[in-house]
């Protein structure tokens, strides 16, 4: 008897439990619905957050180049303005030894001076300062200032005749533009051409 009831006791446990269950459903459905739409809103907020931290990390990777690069650019050319500043005593030697040589005086002044001029040269290309060459190469306006040009018959059109002031670069960069004449050819070339140009 008592595990006949027990049975019933059972049996209406579960009657109970899924009427229970029945008028749960619905209240379940709901709160499966607003926790749903909660973890899409989430996931959503989640991807825009790591969106926002991908385009950070970019930025930051981007700033790091840029200060990496300055720094090296520092380093290369913090002594510009001093090396520039230099040039026209390499100017002065160099005049100077050239009117002694012209005038053909040899003596000790001039040799000293002479010495002074290749070590300041010495450390000048110890810090990377090189001479720009001039005679005989194409004009380039980006290393070459042109003073004036003149009819050459040994120089091509568009090259260097004469060098009047020396131009340096600082490893890549010119310090000083050289200061030159230009040729613009010979007559002769160009009185040809003006005459081929007619028979045509």
């Amino acid at each position: 008897m008592s595990k006949e009831k027990k049975n019933i006791n059972t049996i209406e446990n579960l009657e109970e439990s899924s009427a229970e269950i029945s008028s749960a459903a619905p209240e379940d459905s709901n709160q499966l619905t607003e926790l749903q739409q909660a973890l899409a809103a989430k996931t959503e907020e989640c991807q825009g957050l790591n969106d926002r931290y991908l385009r950070l990390a970019a930025e930051f990777e981007n700033y790091k180049r840029l200060a990496q690069r300055d720094q090296r650019d520092h380093v290369r050319y913090g002594n510009e303005q001093i090396l520039k500043e230099l040039l026209p005593v390499v100017d002065n030697l160099e005049r100077a030894v050239k009117a002694a040589k012209d005038n053909g005086n040899n003596d000790g002044l001039v040799q000293g001076v002479d010495l002074t001029l290749k070590q300041l040269m010495g450390v000048l290309m110890k810090f990377g300062v090189q001479p720009v060459a001039t005679v005989g190469q194409p004009f380039d306006p980006a290393a070459h200032h042109a003073v004036t040009s003149v009819e050459s018959t040994q120089i091509a059109e568009n090259h260097v005749v004469e060098e009047f002031q020396r131009g340096y670069r600082l490893h890549d960069r010119i310090l000083r533009a050289a200061m030159v004449s230009v040729s613009t050819g010979s007559t002769q070339n160009s009185a040809n051409g003006t005459d081929k140009i007619q028979d045509i």
